[in-house]
């Protein structure tokens, strides 16, 4: 349904409520630069060239609006843009022949009020996921964050929580070795990258561990039933009964542990 009230068609994508959890990722969310990106990719699609210059100017008002939200004057401004263009739209949706770009027009309106997750549900059939995608990550303003990675994991089919947290992860133990780093984002795609799993892996980058104790650790961490088996024992003839029985039991902790005991 379009802010008129009138019948949109049908379409394919995500539904609003999938993009509204990128608004609750980060408590930095810019909403000057979403609803800039998200006018920057739906106003070239409105075909009528009347109906876009109208969409530039109440885009434009609006983003100066929340660029300085502390000015009544600019306020006033953008909530009459937008009254304007909304008019419009409904008088041009009320004619009895169809007029071209009022869908797109439509989606635009949401983002402008503020609904970004209705306007990129609507905007996703003609604009595609991956610019929208885009402009949400980018909006989120998080630092140390894996962008590529999260949109990776997205369009792989993550949830955007999912896909924000391993981001972060990601962003923030980019130090660890690269052979580490390719577990996380194996996981990550697998989904199975949870604050335990990151606990471990950490312990894993601290461990120092060489070429050989690496490779190790990560036959390890992909479970290698064998191997276990065969370090557990190991650590049990150290003494090291506790580790051996996490080992055992798939606790990751106790991957570094038994890594650095492999022989040199």
């Amino acid at each position: 349904m379009n802010p008129g009230g009138t019948q949109t068609p049908r379409r394919t994508g995500h539904p609003a409520s999938w993009w509204a959890q990128f608004l609750n990722a980060s408590d930095r969310f810019d909403v000057a630069s979403v609803t800039e990106g998200l006018s920057d990719a739906i106003i070239p699609k409105i075909s009528s060239r009347l109906l876009r210059r109208e969409a530039e100017l109440a885009a434009d008002a609006v983003v100066r609006h929340l660029s300085k939200p502390a000015s009544v004057e600019a306020s006033e401004r953008a909530g009459k843009a937008v009254d304007r263009l909304e008019a419009t739209v409904e008088r041009l949706d009320e004619r009895a022949t169809a007029e071209p770009g009022l869908d797109e027009a439509y989606a635009l309106c949401h983002a402008l009020r503020g609904r970004y997750a209705e306007a990129a549900s609507e905007a996703e059939r003609f604009v595609g996921t991956m610019p929208l995608l885009k402009v949400f990550v980018e909006c989120l303003r998080l630092e140390r964050f894996d962008m590529a990675l999260a949109m990776r994991l997205v369009n792989a089919g993550q949830n955007p929580e999912t896909a924000v947290r391993s981001g972060l992860a990601i962003g923030r133990y980019g130090w660890w070795p690269s052979w580490l780093l390719s577990v996380v984002t194996e996981r990550a795609l697998a989904g199975t990258l949870d604050q335990a799993t990151i606990t471990a892996l950490d312990q894993c980058a601290y461990a120092e561990l060489t070429p050989t104790q690496a490779r190790v650790a990560r036959r390890l961490l992909g479970g290698d039933e064998e191997l276990v088996e065969a370090t557990a024992q190991r650590l049990e003839s150290l003494g090291a009964y506790a580790a051996a029985g996490k080992l055992r039991d798939g606790d990751l902790t106790a991957v570094a542990l038994a890594a650095r005991m492999v022989p040199l």
